[in-house]
């Protein structure tokens, strides 16, 4: 059994229970710390007295000031800290900073050698899955396009081996809405551009009811000729509900002729577009998980692939530290600009970042919401930020991506898709059994006591790198060789093997009407 506590920087006051169980009070951690009270595993402990006021640091930052005072050894939670102001965006200067250069041939090597095997498309994206993509224009004709998602995978898909799935993207939006209002290029964009996902191979539907306000040619990607197909449920030419089936059933078909053809071929890292997430964060994950996926997002980004993070809330707090990652002075004002209009949008809606952390979160530590923007950024990883991508848009450039997104797990999800990921990595420290089916979707522990307890729904354990077993390189190392096993489809992910799936979720700030 593990008795410890693991203190993150040099100049910390708090450390984190490490021990599985937790530790009683009377024991000892980090030499002189004697706990005062029972402390749970992932929460932390003072490394010595705190007055009123005092600050409280963790990851070398202020993450709060103690409210009363706090004795040497106790238990430090949301109880007795207060939130800090968020970094004041006007204020925090561009001042770059790049991580130091490598001259690691062996490393370069390694790199170059590292391939997996996938779908390439016309257009020069690849995928890691082969799916029919029926898409729709607004949710009136969610129902027929469950029953046909259902039908199409019964009858059709055991003739067609070579494609992986169907799936149908159902959402809320598309009429009782102000079309014109300037929110409304939000969704808009974001369900034109899940169209253009590399792993639907530009082979889509899109299933219109025929009144709606959103017309199915304006969500239309601007695929290659017989890629796209139209149908509108009101079209006369359908006698009642089976003939409509039967009208998608047959393009359906000429859909899936197509697909069947895409065959794996060797692509390198570099055609690798990763979207990284947490969700059911703990205190953990900014020790484990994070780090890790920063690792192996460190490593895509090298080999010329592109990786992004998102969570707006879930930066907001540690916003200084990443503006000077930007790679120039437009892409660290894109990224103030991003955190200014999420805070103009919270404070529209009477709410702030604060409303961010869950009841799970502060179960697993992690007292508020800079604590936790800390930790979370880690899986950022190191190399230069090189782009801004606003929420609903398809990322423009390789390297390292800073994507717009609500911190809520199937919002974020459903915009990384957008913006054109083929593999996701998602890190949790409580669990979820969260996946989407559009893309495979690797699970990351980080702590081994989820790992173990959810040893069916997790497929990467961070949990080592707690205790020193392993390394955040050893990890990182490992985590990079799983990503290309899963987009090569040599391994199968847990939320596929299981078939868990969430439905995707549209960010709408454009009215209703």
């Amino acid at each position: 059994m593990h008795n410890t506590a693991i203190k993150t920087a040099p100049n910390d006051n708090v450390a984190i229970v490490a021990t599985p169980t937790g530790l009683k009070r009377g024991s000892i951690v980090l030499g002189t710390t004697v706990l005062v009270e029972e402390i749970p595993m992932g929460h932390k402990v003072a490394l010595q007295t705190l007055e009123m006021g005092d600050e409280v640091r963790r990851y070398g930052q202020v993450i709060g000031y103690a409210t009363r005072t706090i004795e040497k050894g106790s238990w430090v939670n949301e109880g007795n800290i207060s939130l800090p102001e968020p970094p004041k965006l006007d204020a925090i200067e561009y001042k770059p900073v790049r991580p130091p250069v490598e001259d690691d041939e062996e490393l370069k090597a390694q790199l170059r050698k590292a391939s997996f095997m996938g779908y390439r498309n016309a257009d020069g994206s690849v995928g890691t899955k082969n799916v029919l993509a029926i898409t729709t224009s607004v949710q009136c004709v969610a129902g027929i396009t469950n029953f046909i998602e259902n039908k199409i995978r019964k009858e059709l898909l055991p003739l067609y081996p070579n494609v992986d799935d169907v799936v149908a993207f159902n959402h809320s939006y598309g009429c009782g809405i102000a079309i014109d209002a300037p929110g409304a290029i939000v969704p808009i964009r974001t369900i034109k551009n899940i169209a253009q996902n590399p792993n639907f191979g530009g082979e889509v539907m899109i299933i219109g009811l025929g009144c709606e306000k959103l017309r199915p040619e304006k969500i239309a990607p601007p695929l290659g000729e017989g890629g796209l197909s139209i149908l509108y449920l009101q079209d006369e030419r359908f006698e009642g509900f089976f003939e409509m089936v039967d009208g998608i059933m047959e393009l359906a078909e000429t859909h899936l002729q197509k697909l069947n053809q895409r065959q794996r071929t060797r692509c390198s890292v570099a055609d690798l577009v990763v979207g990284m997430q947490c969700g059911g964060s703990d205190a953990f994950s900014g020790l484990t998980g994070n780090p890790v996926s920063g690792f192996a997002a460190d490593l895509i980004v090298k080999a010329g692939g592109t990786v992004f993070f998102s969570e707006v809330t879930e930066v907001r707090d540690a916003i200084h530290l990443l503006v000077p990652r930007a790679m120039d002075e437009t892409v660290a004002q894109k990224l103030k600009d991003e955190m200014a209009w999420y805070d103009n949008y919270l404070y529209q809606g009477q709410a702030d970042r604060s409303a961010n952390t869950t009841p799970g979160n502060k179960g697993g530590g992690l007292s508020n919401i800079v604590e936790k923007a800390l930790g979370s950024v880690a899986k950022s990883g190191t190399s230069p930020i090189v782009d801004v991508v606003s929420p609903g848009e398809k990322v423009r450039k390789k390297g390292l991506n800073f994507v717009a997104t609500p911190a809520s797990d199937f919002a974020c999800g459903t915009l990384q898709l957008a913006a054109g990921m083929n593999m996701h990595v998602f890190i949790t420290g409580r669990g979820t059994p969260y996946g989407l089916n559009m893309v495979p979707v690797i699970k990351v522990s980080s702590n081994s006591k989820l790992a173990n307890r959810w040893h069916d729904l997790i497929d990467f354990d961070a949990g080592p790198v707690a205790f020193g077993e392993k390394t955040i390189e050893e990890m990182g190392w490992e985590l990079f060789h799983l990503i290309l096993e899963v987009a090569s489809g040599t391994k199968k992910v847990a939320t596929d093997k299981l078939g868990l799936y969430n439905d995707l979720v549209l960010f709408n700030p454009g009215p209703l009407t």
